[in-house]
């Protein structure tokens, strides 16, 4: 993962494992200065695991919008409270020539309290994405996110590289490059617990 800024670039090695939507763990490796630092997610609840100082802290619900490790990610976009499928009336906006594939509208529904109120999505015609854009409740571009370098790991076709730009912020760029992926891998219960995140890896 890059996080480039105006002033500096910071790059981490990450391992992470996930089950299904609810479940993740991610573990830095590197650089060794950050090396052990690691985030759990269960269902809507997230944990850091701080190795500096052994301490786990939970993310309160007002600092779901905060940077995480310092990148344009943010705690929610690890969490992902809200659902597409729940949240947003889906509407195809019609063809793309470049790459072949479609455009699709995702418009919050009014009851739904969230951080966007639109997202436009491109895919190829195989279901690949290409890019997201992100608009704030007042309708103005706040990110955009491009996903490329389609490879193959895991035995799957999938973008290797996804960036994400913030629209007011010139300059700013988070990376995540793929290396290697594994997939329908058995993963202990315990692999999403406290006690997991608290190791001493």
């Amino acid at each position: 993962m890059l996080a480039l800024t105006p002033h500096a670039t910071r790059t981490l090695r990450l391992k992470a494992w996930s089950r299904g939507h609810d479940h993740a763990l991610i573990v830095i490796e590197d650089p060794p200065r950050e090396a052990g630092t690691a985030t759990l997610r269960v269902g809507t609840n997230l944990w850091n695991y701080l190795p500096r100082i052994a301490r786990t802290i939970r993310v309160p619900p007002s600092m779901m919008l905060g940077s995480w490790m310092g990148t344009d990610l943010t705690n929610d976009d690890l969490v992902k409270e809200s659902s597409l499928r729940q949240d947003y009336v889906a509407k195809l906006e019609g063809r793309v020539v470049d790459p072949p594939g479609w455009r699709l509208a995702l418009e919050v529904r009014p009851d739904v309290v969230g951080r966007w109120s639109k997202i436009e999505i491109q895919v190829t015609d195989d279901g690949l994405p290409v890019e997201e854009r992100h608009y704030d409740r007042r309708g103005r571009l706040a990110r955009v996110l491009t996903f490329d370098q389609v490879k193959t790991l895991g035995g799957r076709r999938l973008p290797t590289r996804v960036a994400l730009v913030p629209a007011d912020e010139q300059g700013r760029r988070t990376e995540l490059h793929y290396l290697d992926i594994a997939f329908d891998v058995p993963i202990p219960d315990d692999t999403f617990s406290l006690s997991r995140l608290e190791e001493n890896r």
